[in-house]
């Protein structure tokens, strides 16, 4: 017992590893990500329709004789409106290309998260985590055998991220439910 609490010392006076903000992490999920693309596709499009419908009106606005012939200044402006079209459809393509490229590498994010996820929860713990372990036991048990995970961590002086990947190669000796009282928060609890 002696050895944890020199331990738990000696760990409270190394100063707390964060990440620096130029590397801040935003966690999304896969249909917040589809709806901001859905949104700037969105946003993309717009224009270009309003741009076809105005080139629509032009072209039937064109000088057109009686008969049904059209002038010559009435044919340069249907090429150009030709010519309009066709980058047009083309842009359409590129932007088509680029969602079914987003999609499959999507799709291959997730695949990578979920074997990620697999070889987290199967991981045997290192031995600083062994001794990170040793250490949250003792101050959940110095606690009344429950405390909120945010305390903890900021006791023991550890990174989200970190303090994550501890509780998962704890998750057969210590368990974490939401708290009553808020449910963004969590208590750890032995078990």
């Amino acid at each position: 017992m002696i050895r944890v609490a020199d331990a738990l010392n000696s760990f409270a006076s190394e100063p707390e590893a964060t990440a620096p903000p130029s590397e801040e992490i935003f966690v999304l999920t896969f249909n917040q990500l589809e709806a901001i693309i859905a949104q700037a596709i969105e946003r993309a499009v717009v224009p270009l329709e309003a741009r076809i419908q105005n080139l629509e009106q032009e072209g039937r606005g064109l000088g057109c004789q009686e008969g049904g012939e059209v002038s010559q200044n009435g044919q340069d402006g249907l090429n150009e409106i030709f010519k309009i079209v066709l980058s047009l459809q083309e842009e359409n393509m590129g932007l088509k290309r680029e969602l079914e490229a987003f999609q499959e590498y999507s799709a291959r994010e997730r695949a990578f998260d979920r074997q990620r996820i697999a070889k987290l929860e199967h991981v045997e713990p290192q031995p600083l985590q062994k001794d990170r372990g040793d250490i949250l036991r003792a101050l959940i048990a110095a606690n009344g055998g429950k405390m909120l995970a945010k305390e903890a961590r900021k006791k023991m002086r550890l990174s989200k991220s970190r303090f994550s990947e501890l509780l998962v190669t704890m998750k057969e000796e210590i368990e974490a439910r939401p708290y009553h009282l808020n449910k963004n928060w969590k208590v750890i609890s032995l078990k």
